[in-house]
Protein backbone atom coordinates (compact mmCIF):
# COMPACT_ATOMS: atom_id res chain seq x y z
CA UNK A 1 0.00 0.00 0.00
CA UNK A 2 1.06 3.78 -1.04
CA UNK A 3 0.33 6.11 1.43
CA UNK A 4 1.03 9.68 2.53
CA UNK A 5 1.18 10.37 6.48
CA UNK A 6 -0.03 14.16 6.85
CA UNK A 7 0.94 15.75 9.82
CA UNK A 8 0.33 19.69 8.38
CA UNK A 9 -2.17 20.84 10.32
CA UNK A 10 -2.39 24.68 8.92
CA UNK A 11 -1.93 26.52 6.56
CA UNK A 12 36.09 -1.00 -4.03
CA UNK A 13 36.20 -1.82 -3.04
CA UNK A 14 39.54 -1.56 -1.20
CA UNK A 15 38.55 -0.21 2.18
CA UNK A 16 40.24 0.85 5.51
CA UNK A 17 38.88 1.84 8.93
CA UNK A 18 40.68 3.71 11.47
CA UNK A 19 40.90 6.16 14.44
CA UNK A 20 38.23 8.89 14.56
CA UNK A 21 36.74 11.39 16.84
CA UNK A 22 33.40 12.92 15.48
CA UNK A 23 32.56 16.75 15.55
CA UNK A 24 30.24 17.83 17.86
CA UNK A 25 26.97 19.95 17.48
CA UNK A 26 23.54 20.43 19.31
CA UNK A 27 22.28 16.87 19.64
CA UNK A 28 23.94 14.17 21.90
CA UNK A 29 25.99 12.29 19.38
CA UNK A 30 28.59 9.62 19.69
CA UNK A 31 31.68 9.77 17.53
CA UNK A 32 31.70 6.96 14.80
CA UNK A 33 33.30 3.93 15.31
CA UNK A 34 36.43 4.69 12.43
CA UNK A 35 36.57 6.88 9.48
CA UNK A 36 36.42 4.99 6.18
CA UNK A 37 37.63 4.89 2.76
CA UNK A 38 36.71 3.22 -0.32
CA UNK A 39 37.75 3.69 -4.10
CA UNK A 40 35.03 4.47 -6.78
CA UNK A 41 34.98 2.75 -9.94
CA UNK A 42 36.96 6.03 -11.11
CA UNK A 43 39.65 5.65 -9.30
CA UNK A 44 38.16 9.00 -6.73
CA UNK A 45 38.94 7.41 -3.11
CA UNK A 46 35.78 8.13 -0.91
CA UNK A 47 35.94 8.75 2.23
CA UNK A 48 33.35 8.62 5.02
CA UNK A 49 32.20 7.39 8.69
CA UNK A 50 31.76 4.03 10.02
CA UNK A 51 29.03 3.33 12.72
CA UNK A 52 29.07 -0.25 14.29
CA UNK A 53 25.34 -1.43 15.03
CA UNK A 54 24.93 -4.38 17.11
CA UNK A 55 25.16 -6.80 14.93
CA UNK A 56 27.74 -5.01 12.63
CA UNK A 57 28.17 -7.18 8.58
CA UNK A 58 25.58 -9.84 9.98
CA UNK A 59 23.00 -7.23 10.31
CA UNK A 60 21.07 -4.55 8.13
CA UNK A 61 22.98 -0.90 7.04
CA UNK A 62 21.58 2.32 6.03
CA UNK A 63 23.80 4.24 3.62
CA UNK A 64 23.74 8.04 4.01
CA UNK A 65 24.32 10.05 1.20
CA UNK A 66 24.54 14.20 2.21
CA UNK A 67 22.95 17.12 0.58
CA UNK A 68 24.47 19.89 -1.54
CA UNK A 69 27.42 21.83 0.02
CA UNK A 70 27.54 19.10 2.72
CA UNK A 71 29.39 16.46 4.00
CA UNK A 72 29.37 12.82 6.18
CA UNK A 73 29.05 15.18 9.87
CA UNK A 74 25.52 16.12 8.22
CA UNK A 75 24.61 12.18 9.94
CA UNK A 76 26.79 12.75 13.23
CA UNK A 77 23.71 13.23 15.32
CA UNK A 78 21.59 11.09 13.26
CA UNK A 79 23.53 8.13 13.00
CA UNK A 80 24.05 7.60 16.18
CA UNK A 81 20.55 6.70 16.78
CA UNK A 82 20.12 4.71 14.04
CA UNK A 83 22.89 2.39 15.71
CA UNK A 84 20.35 2.57 19.14
CA UNK A 85 17.73 1.05 16.38
CA UNK A 86 19.67 -1.69 15.23
CA UNK A 87 21.32 -0.08 12.23
CA UNK A 88 25.10 -0.21 11.21
CA UNK A 89 25.65 3.33 9.68
CA UNK A 90 28.02 4.56 6.91
CA UNK A 91 28.28 8.25 6.13
CA UNK A 92 29.74 9.27 3.38
CA UNK A 93 31.66 12.31 1.88
CA UNK A 94 30.17 12.90 -1.54
CA UNK A 95 32.47 14.62 -4.67
CA UNK A 96 29.63 17.18 -4.88
CA UNK A 97 29.81 18.41 -1.50
CA UNK A 98 31.05 21.38 0.95
CA UNK A 99 31.71 21.84 4.52
CA UNK A 100 28.57 23.32 5.58
CA UNK A 101 28.59 20.68 8.90
CA UNK A 102 31.75 19.76 8.50
CA UNK A 103 35.24 19.05 6.33
CA UNK A 104 34.68 17.21 3.38
CA UNK A 105 37.61 14.78 2.89
CA UNK A 106 36.67 13.56 -0.75
CA UNK A 107 36.43 16.82 -1.64
CA UNK A 108 40.25 17.80 0.06
CA UNK A 109 41.98 14.79 -0.46
CA UNK A 110 41.19 14.63 -3.73
CA UNK A 111 41.97 17.92 -4.72
CA UNK A 112 38.83 18.67 -6.53
CA UNK A 113 39.53 22.74 -7.57
CA UNK A 114 35.77 23.40 -8.91
CA UNK A 115 32.67 22.38 -7.40
CA UNK A 116 31.61 19.12 -8.85
CA UNK A 117 27.88 18.74 -10.59
CA UNK A 118 25.40 16.80 -8.69
CA UNK A 119 25.32 13.63 -10.86
CA UNK A 120 29.22 13.28 -10.44
CA UNK A 121 28.52 11.97 -6.76
CA UNK A 122 26.88 8.74 -8.46
CA UNK A 123 30.08 6.86 -8.57
CA UNK A 124 30.83 7.31 -4.81
CA UNK A 125 27.21 6.24 -3.76
CA UNK A 126 27.93 2.90 -6.42
CA UNK A 127 31.08 2.51 -4.21
CA UNK A 128 29.51 2.40 -0.61
CA UNK A 129 27.02 0.36 -2.41
CA UNK A 130 29.33 -1.98 -3.41
CA UNK A 131 31.11 -2.26 -0.30
CA UNK A 132 28.30 -3.06 2.10
CA UNK A 133 27.17 -5.93 -0.51
CA UNK A 134 30.54 -7.28 -0.75
CA UNK A 135 30.49 -7.13 3.15
CA UNK A 136 27.68 -9.13 3.52
CA UNK A 137 24.94 -6.51 5.47
CA UNK A 138 21.33 -6.96 4.69
CA UNK A 139 18.94 -5.22 4.47
CA UNK A 140 20.75 -2.23 2.70
CA UNK A 141 19.02 0.80 2.90
CA UNK A 142 20.20 3.88 0.82
CA UNK A 143 19.45 7.01 2.56
CA UNK A 144 19.78 10.47 0.69
CA UNK A 145 18.95 14.15 1.65
CA UNK A 146 18.14 16.54 -0.96
CA UNK A 147 20.16 16.13 -4.33
CA UNK A 148 21.27 12.66 -3.15
CA UNK A 149 17.95 11.75 -2.32
CA UNK A 150 17.06 11.86 -5.95
CA UNK A 151 19.81 10.05 -6.99
CA UNK A 152 18.67 7.04 -4.56
CA UNK A 153 16.02 6.39 -6.76
CA UNK A 154 19.00 5.88 -9.42
CA UNK A 155 20.68 3.59 -7.03
CA UNK A 156 17.52 1.24 -6.22
CA UNK A 157 16.37 1.53 -9.84
CA UNK A 158 19.88 -0.23 -11.31
CA UNK A 159 20.46 -2.47 -8.28
CA UNK A 160 18.41 -4.93 -6.87
CA UNK A 161 20.71 -5.12 -3.54
CA UNK A 162 18.61 -2.10 -2.35
CA UNK A 163 15.93 -2.63 0.17
CA UNK A 164 14.57 0.52 0.49
CA UNK A 165 14.90 4.22 0.50
CA UNK A 166 14.79 6.99 2.65
CA UNK A 167 14.71 10.41 0.64
CA UNK A 168 14.57 13.89 2.35
CA UNK A 169 13.73 16.85 0.06
CA UNK A 170 13.91 14.81 -3.15
CA UNK A 171 13.59 16.67 -6.68
CA UNK A 172 13.95 16.79 -10.00
CA UNK A 173 17.67 18.62 -9.75
CA UNK A 174 19.45 17.35 -12.97
CA UNK A 175 19.08 19.17 -16.11
CA UNK A 176 17.36 16.52 -17.87
CA UNK A 177 13.32 17.08 -16.16
CA UNK A 178 11.51 13.95 -15.26
CA UNK A 179 14.88 11.82 -15.08
CA UNK A 180 13.80 11.43 -11.39
CA UNK A 181 10.42 10.39 -12.01
CA UNK A 182 11.37 7.54 -14.29
CA UNK A 183 13.84 6.70 -11.87
CA UNK A 184 11.11 6.33 -9.24
CA UNK A 185 9.02 4.50 -11.28
CA UNK A 186 11.30 1.52 -11.75
CA UNK A 187 12.06 1.06 -8.10
CA UNK A 188 10.28 -1.82 -6.50
CA UNK A 189 11.24 -1.76 -3.06
CA UNK A 190 9.40 0.40 -0.33
CA UNK A 191 10.23 4.40 -0.45
CA UNK A 192 9.54 6.88 2.62
CA UNK A 193 9.85 10.32 0.86
CA UNK A 194 9.95 13.37 3.62
CA UNK A 195 9.92 16.86 2.76
CA UNK A 196 9.12 20.48 4.29
CA UNK A 197 5.55 22.12 3.75
CA UNK A 198 6.91 23.96 0.96
CA UNK A 199 8.52 20.95 -0.73
CA UNK A 200 5.46 18.84 -0.83
CA UNK A 201 4.76 19.69 -4.51
CA UNK A 202 8.27 18.67 -5.62
CA UNK A 203 8.17 15.71 -3.79
CA UNK A 204 4.90 14.86 -4.96
CA UNK A 205 5.80 14.61 -8.22
CA UNK A 206 8.37 12.14 -7.30
CA UNK A 207 6.06 9.99 -4.88
CA UNK A 208 3.09 9.31 -7.13
CA UNK A 209 5.58 7.62 -9.61
CA UNK A 210 6.54 5.31 -6.97
CA UNK A 211 4.37 2.09 -7.35
CA UNK A 212 6.33 -0.24 -5.09
CA UNK A 213 3.89 -1.43 -1.57
CA UNK A 214 4.74 -0.15 2.05
CA UNK A 215 5.51 3.42 0.53
CA UNK A 216 4.80 6.49 2.61
CA UNK A 217 5.26 10.28 2.00
CA UNK A 218 5.59 12.59 5.15
CA UNK A 219 4.46 16.02 5.30
CA UNK A 220 5.38 17.70 8.49
CA UNK A 221 4.55 20.70 10.28
CA UNK A 222 7.47 22.01 10.88
CA UNK A 223 10.22 21.09 8.31
CA UNK A 224 13.13 21.85 7.04
CA UNK A 225 15.16 20.94 3.88
CA UNK A 226 16.74 17.57 3.77
CA UNK A 227 17.99 15.45 6.55
CA UNK A 228 18.60 17.87 8.60
CA UNK A 229 14.83 17.97 9.33
CA UNK A 230 15.67 15.35 11.85
CA UNK A 231 18.33 17.55 13.75
CA UNK A 232 17.05 19.11 16.79
CA UNK A 233 19.84 21.64 16.39
CA UNK A 234 18.56 22.72 12.80
CA UNK A 235 14.75 22.53 13.66
CA UNK A 236 13.60 21.88 16.85
CA UNK A 237 10.40 22.21 16.40
CA UNK A 238 10.04 19.54 14.15
CA UNK A 239 13.16 17.19 14.69
CA UNK A 240 11.59 14.35 16.90
CA UNK A 241 8.30 14.39 15.07
CA UNK A 242 9.96 13.71 11.89
CA UNK A 243 11.96 10.93 14.18
CA UNK A 244 8.99 9.02 14.72
CA UNK A 245 7.87 8.61 10.94
CA UNK A 246 11.01 7.83 9.87
CA UNK A 247 11.77 5.01 12.02
CA UNK A 248 8.12 4.00 12.13
CA UNK A 249 9.25 3.01 8.22
CA UNK A 250 12.98 1.99 9.21
CA UNK A 251 12.20 -0.72 11.58
CA UNK A 252 10.57 -3.38 9.33
CA UNK A 253 14.05 -4.01 8.37
CA UNK A 254 15.85 -4.43 11.22
CA UNK A 255 16.54 -8.31 11.53
CA UNK A 256 16.31 -8.27 15.17
CA UNK A 257 14.89 -5.97 17.92
CA UNK A 258 16.18 -3.90 20.13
Amino acid sequence: MVGTLRCLAVPLLAWCCFGCSGRSDGDEAKPPTGGFSVQAADGVVVYGDLYDGPQGSKGPVVLLFHQAGSSAAEYEPIAPRLVAEGFSCLAIDQRSGGEMFGRNRTVDENSFKTPQLYEAAYPDMLAALDWAVQKGYGPIVVWGSSYSASLCFRLAAERDEVAAIVAFSPGEYFDEKGMVGEWASKVNVPVFVASSPGEVEKASGIFERVTAEGSSQFVPEAGIHGSSMLRSDKNPAGAEEAWRAVLSFLRRFRSVEV
